[in-house]
């Protein structure tokens, strides 16, 4: 028994040597993979607090509008619904840090996103906007109409029921050096990974376009995004509390893709009836409806923004 358990022991210490030493060689060898933002994404950029943010906009006159997506989500995810609002707002998409291509720059919490869209806002001379959140970015929304309701016009959650969920701080420490270089480069780099977690994101009755691969795909490359995405780990799934959601008084709706699988639409309508806000449904789209259903996340947007 001894001599086996030797054996094993000394079997599993060589897998480990070899693993690790072609994971340095791995990662050696796409060392050249990640650049700078600017090199992937022309802009525009702004400075706000210290961190460059990424962003989009659209339009040139009405009442603005600010768009944060949500987990892993560029500012791209808007580029239809943008313009479709723009014709009577003028609409922004900001890329919250460690997502898109804004600087990755942390602290990555809740306080801090909240600090950078208000300090967006003054810098491009927004005032009282309506702000939509999707998914992650639902609960931005919300603390930003509960902290500074005189700031902010409107709210709208996305597919977002704004509550946080399970903390990951112990998985965060599993991701040592080398191995989660290497496995963050070949599942960012891998098509196939990309396009089937977000073909599950997007409803199943809509057609899934190439492009959205590429687009979801390319902000992985800009530097530093491997080590923002272990310490945002460390802080879970951030969210506010329902007491939170109880006490906010700006107007508010809650908007839902009717195929959303990866948060219910039973958890829309339990925030919708925390905030005491309208439940609209989108028919025939699912986590992504602002991709999968444009024309309708625009018109429920545009209706009640004014």
């Amino acid at each position: 028994m001894k001599r086996w358990l030797r054996r094993i022991g000394i079997a599993i210490a060589a897998m480990f040597l070899i693993l690790t030493a072609a994971s340095l060689a791995y990662n050696v060898a796409t060392s050249g993979r990640d650049v700078a933002a600017t090199k992937l994404y022309a802009g525009p950029f702004v400075r706000v607090d210290g961190t460059s943010l990424a962003y989009r906009r659209w339009g040139t006159h009405g009442t603005a509008i600010l768009l944060l997506g949500g987990f892993v989500e560029p500012s791209w995810v808007w580029h239809a619904v943008g313009p479709l609002l723009a014709r009577r707002h003028r609409v922004f998409a900001i890329d919250l840090p460690p997502f898109g291509f804004s600087e990755r720059r942390g602290p990555y919490t809740l306080a801090r996103w909240v600090q950078l869209v208000e300090g967006f806002a003054a810098r491009l001379h927004l005032a009282r906007p309506v702000v939509i959140g999707h998914s992650l970015g639902a609960a931005v929304a919300v603390r930003l109409g509960a902290a500074d309701p005189p700031a902010v016009r409107r709210i709208v959650l996305l597919d977002g029921d704004a509550l946080p969920g399970g903390g990951a701080g112990w998985l965060s420490n599993l991701l040592v050096a080398p191995w989660y270089t290497s496995v963050y480069r070949i599942v960012t780099s891998s098509d196939w990974i990309i396009r089937r977690a977000l073909k599950d994101a997007w409803g199943a009755e809509r057609p899934f376009p190439t492009v959205v691969v590429d687009e979801f795909q390319r902000p992985f490359r800009v530097s530093g995004t491997a080590a923002a995405f272990q310490s945002l780990l460390g802080y879970g799934i951030q969210g506010v509390s329902p007491a939170t959601l109880r006490q906010v008084r700006v107007p508010r709706i809650v908007v839902w893709g009717a195929q959303d699988s990866v948060d219910s639409v039973g958890a829309g309508r339990q925030t919708a009836t925390l905030l005491h806000a309208r439940f609209v449904l989108i028919r025939r789209a699912g986590h992504l409806s602002m991709l999968a259903a444009p024309t309708p996340v625009a018109h429920a947007i545009a209706a009640f923004a004014g």
